[in-house]
């Protein structure tokens, strides 16, 4: 006996639309969530799942035999306030630059070194997104999501979440599979006691002696990010592609002063835990990539990070450049590169 689904149940959709690398595949099955009873009533059944935000961080390798989950949960309120900080909260559907906007122009800080990321409020947490010096885990305060196990509302806090560098408790488990928890809003705690971070160097080299100050506003840190990453990143609108396509390699001091010794122009930049993160874009310019296309596919010319679909591309296209490029970047400095994008 077949399968009835509710009505807000599609089938066979096609997805090359809802990605910002706009590559072909279909999905079985299709469901637009804008109300958490939808997410609920879709527990029950048996069915491969994954959880489709904004379609930024998402490579298509072929065609989907399971249910897509697209959010679209809307809503941005302060919940909540103490002497220290805003509480905000978004639903999962909110466009992520939309969201961050909205909250400089409410005059709560916190957000604005995030600001022009493609994607949603619900898949911020997911990948743990960061830029120019701030991470998203920074500014976290809780989310809800349902287990679509059970069909259970869970409450997480920060360390529930377990946040790491492009990465968390949701990506790391899976979030993409049968079982798996379908984020539906995001609280976040913006300080009001507020300091800029404007001394990441792309940022930093944005502003002037006389901005770069810690008199400068967010909204002016917000208007200086934006025109680094419009001047650096190519808009998914009219070039398709999937933002910053590999992590930045972390590796150990050791390493870190063997590949500087070698080569000294090398970006590093030391964090909390005594890793040293590596500039991935600039290892890949330097292994030949940098504007260099194979096939319908190719690195950027003003960014070797971002991975462009020039005209058609295939899933199968997009896996060939990634092998291509972590090949020669592993031949010229013996560090493999990881991407960032979940594939599906």
């Amino acid at each position: 006996m077949s399968v009835l689904w509710p009505d807000f149940v599609q089938h066979d959709v096609m997805l090359d639309d809802k990605t910002t690398l706009a590559l072909p595949a279909m999905t079985a099955l299709y469901a637009r969530i804008t109300h958490i009873n939808q997410l609920q009533a879709l527990a029950k059944f048996k069915v491969r799942r994954f959880v489709l935000g904004g379609g930024s961080n998402l490579v298509l390798t072929g065609d989907f035999d399971g249910l897509m989950l697209h959010m679209g949960i809307g809503g941005c309120t302060l919940i909540s306030e103490d002497d220290k900080a805003w509480y905000v909260q978004a639903g999962a559907g909110e466009c992520w630059h939309d969201f961050v906007a909205w909250t400089l122009d409410q005059g709560w800080p916190g957000l604005e070194n995030l600001v022009l990321i493609p994607g949603t409020v619900g898949a911020a947490p997911v990948q743990n997104i960061g830029a120019y010096g701030l991470e998203m885990g920074e500014r976290f305060f809780s989310l809800h999501a349902v287990d679509m196990a059970s069909g259970d509302l869970r409450s997480f806090t920060r360390e529930e979440c377990r946040f790491a560098y492009r990465n968390s408790l949701f990506k790391q488990e899976g979030w993409s599979y049968d079982g798996c928890f379908a984020i539906t809003d995001v609280t976040f705690r913006l300080p009001k006691i507020w300091e800029p971070r404007i001394h990441y160097a792309d940022l930093a080299a944005e502003l002037d002696e006389r901005t770069l100050s810690d008199r400068m506003s967010a909204h002016e840190v917000a208007k200086a990010v934006i025109r680094v990453r419009q001047r650096k990143l190519p808009d998914p609108a009219t070039l398709r592609n999937a933002g910053s396509f590999f992590q930045n390699p972390m590796v150990d001091e050791k390493c870190a002063h063997l590949l500087k010794a070698k080569f000294p122009d090398l970006p590093t930049y030391p964090q909390p835990d005594g890793t040293i993160k590596l500039a991935a874009g600039w290892m890949i310019e330097q292994a030949g990539w940098k504007g260099r296309s194979l096939g319908a596919v190719g690195m950027y010319e003003k960014q070797a990070l971002v991975l462009i679909n020039h005209h058609q591309a295939t899933g199968k296209d997009v896996l060939a450049l990634l092998d291509a490029v972590r090949a020669d970047v592993r031949r010229t400095f013996g560090v493999e590169l990881l991407p960032e994008p979940v594939f599906l």
